[in-house]
């Protein structure tokens, strides 16, 4: 027994002496590797065999069932980011061994859901990866989504190539993968943080949004008084949520939010406290076998231009950076009820109905219920009510016209290879009350304004030069339009008379490399007269022609003047200088030039005088688009 107790001992000692001598020798012969990429490799393998063996399985399934006569198997290969059937695989000895658990129609065994295959690491300092991806769902459905790339690519989202790139104009958020899922909706998320420097040559107190209209004459100290200003209020965050009940039915929901609110105790004395705002908020419906969509909720106008069909997030907006987009586009972002129609995506039919507001110009000032001057042939004028301060959830400092019905758009576009084409037509009603000299009650007066629109975006013989241009005439049209020239003006009985007006752009964008956008844009807006001789004698309304403009020119002297035009030309670019699986980084250049016209005055003394003015601006931002 002894002798027996001995041998074995000895056996084992020998046994560990040349498991020690034999892993020496590997180690010395075998070059070193990293375990990070071995680990990877072996991932990749597995990985690869196990989607094998499930397409194999699968085979076997589907074989069986059709000489059964039973219903085909649904199994996780039909499914994008799944690998398996209804049978369970077992890895044995470093291999795979299918165990067959007989026909089923139930859910896939999640247990075999994988990320994508990582390609191994290049070298010993490559860096752990911070988002940890789980195999089932979390509480309420709630999953992380698998990656959609290697790691080791650095390629960009942003596509700079488009005339109107989502990543300047929008938040590109549909060319990025969903980040998680919660049930059955998948969730998307973009924007960016942005910090620009502007310079303005006259001082307008302003925000990153330039009040067009507002570059003061002359008369005013702030003319030469340039303006200098840090901004990060247009930082950016979007989301878009998906869901696809059936392979013809697509469900979103869109919210798109900035800091460009300014609550009543905002400042920029300590603290840069501005508020976020809401820029879209909409959901849309879209049935894909018929052709038809539909969106509810604040998005940009279907009176905007578009790059592509009718569709939101696919609006044809300037490469630049100022809030306010360029004079001579047309826009506005409203609540809207819209519904369209395409036929194969080439051919497209909107109807939209939209949040109706309006602006009121007029030769002096007049607030809602005071007194008009009187009409030729009157002792007194109208008294007239137009417009109410905010009420509930509304801002109580801004006053809300009267506007009896929505504004009303129906706009057609055809998707050609020679570029993209659109008409649309426009049709708006205002509203007032007024009381005739000698009455004690009201009479309510309706008028109605709008006008006829088109768009184009080209390519002018290579992808690398587009053209762009948009036009709008009509009545009653100056909110769509970023300088917002008025609406509307009075007539001697008290009724809002739309005022005529015609508005437009033509951009040329380049794209010397894949990393830089070039652009310049010319826009123009002018308005007409609509006017009523007083008992006074003097003209009264919009456009007038009589009033004296001699202190326009002199500083602290009178200017009453009224816009008639504005013309202005922008130059800028983009470079996406940085890219990487941090995200991206952009900077950008714009200048703009604007000159401002007003209608024929006099000096006072029967000269005539046209007061012009002009103002230039100067943006340079940098974005970092950490989705992206």
């Amino acid at each position: 027994m002894t002798s027996a107790v001995s041998q074995n001992r000895t056996s084992k000692k020998k046994l560990e002496t040349r498991l020690l001598i034999g892993t020496a020798i590997f180690c010395m012969f075998n070059k070193p590797v990293l375990g990070w990429a071995d680990d990877a490799q072996e991932l990749a393998a597995i990985k690869a065999q196990m989607r094998r063996l499930a397409a194999q399985v699968e085979a076997i399934e589907q074989r069986q069932a059709h000489k059964q006569g039973l219903p085909k198997t649904r199994t996780a290969s039909t499914r994008a980011g799944h690998v398996g059937s209804t049978n369970t695989i077992t890895a044995r000895n470093g291999g795979f061994t299918a165990q067959p658990q007989g026909l089923s129609s139930g859910p896939v065994d999640p247990s075999i859901r994988f990320s994508p295959d990582m390609a191994p690491p290049r070298t010993a300092t490559a860096g752990l990866p911070f988002k940890s991806q789980t195999a089932g769902g979390g509480p309420l459905g709630f999953q992380w989504m698998p990656e959609a790339d290697d790691p080791q690519k650095t390629r960009s989202n942003i596509d700079l190539s488009s005339s109107s790139p989502q990543a300047i104009t929008q938040t590109a958020v549909d060319t990025l993968p969903p980040i998680f899922s919660i049930g059955g909706i998948s969730v998307r998320l973009g924007g960016f943080v942005e910090l620009s420097n502007i310079w303005r040559s006259s001082n307008m107190s302003s925000g990153p949004a330039t009040a067009w209209g507002n570059f003061p004459y002359a008369n005013s100290p702030n003319h030469g008084l340039d303006e200098e200003r840090l901004s990060a209020q247009l930082s950016r965050m979007s989301v878009l949520m998906e869901a696809n009940p059936s392979k013809s039915v697509r469900l979103q929901a869109y919210v798109e939010s900035d800091f460009a609110g300014a609550a009543g105790t905002s400042n920029s004395v300590q603290i840069s406290g501005y508020t976020p705002r809401m820029r879209q908020g909409y959901f849309t419906f879209t049935e894909k076998d018929w052709g038809f969509h539909l969106l509810m909720g604040q998005a940009w106008s279907l009176a905007t231009n578009y790059a592509k069909g009718i569709l939101p997030r696919q609006e044809q907006l300037p490469a630049v950076t100022d809030n306010n987009q360029i004079p001579g586009i047309s826009f506005t972002r409203v609540p809207q009820i819209r519904i369209g129609k395409d036929w194969n995506q080439k051919y497209w039919l909107g109807l939209s109905i939209e949040d109706p507001q309006a602006t009121v110009g007029f030769s002096s000032s007049i607030a809602s219920g005071d007194t008009l001057p009187a009409a030729y042939g009157q002792a007194h004028g109208a008294r007239v009510y137009y417009s109410n301060a905010g009420g509930v959830l509304l801002n109580s400092a801004t006053q809300y016209t009267d506007n009896p019905v929505p504004d009303i758009i129906v706009k057609g576009a055809a998707d050609t290879s020679f570029g993209h084409y659109e008409v649309f037509g426009l049709a708006r009603w205002f509203r007032s009350l007024s009381v005739a000299p000698g009455a004690s009650t009201t009479k309510k007066h309706t008028t109605f304004g709008g006008g006829v629109g088109a768009g184009m975006t080209m390519p002018l013989g290579t992808k690398k030069l587009q053209l762009a241009g948009n036009v709008l005439a009509g009545d009653g049209i100056g909110r769509y339009g970023p300088t917002l020239l008025p609406d509307t003006t009075f007539n001697g009985r008290g009724q809002l008379s739309p005022v005529p007006e015609m508005m437009g752009s033509l951009g040329l964008i380049g794209h010397p490399t894949s990393s830089v956008l070039l652009y310049t844009y010319g826009g123009v807006e002018t308005a007409g007269r609509k006017r009523y001789m007083g008992a006074d004698g003097h003209q009264y309304g919009y456009g007038v022609t009589d009033l004296d403009l001699g202190g326009c020119d002199i500083e602290f002297g009178t200017c009453n003047a009224q816009t008639r035009t504005l013309a202005s030309l922008t130059a800028g670019g983009w470079w996406h200088f940085m890219q990487g699986h941090y995200g991206s980084v952009m900077a950008g250049l714009q200048y703009t030039y604007i000159r401002k016209f007003a209608f024929r005055g006099n000096d006072g003394a029967g000269n005539s005088v046209y007061p012009t003015t002009e103002g230039n601006t100067v943006y340079v931002t940098f974005r970092y688009l950490p989705f992206q």
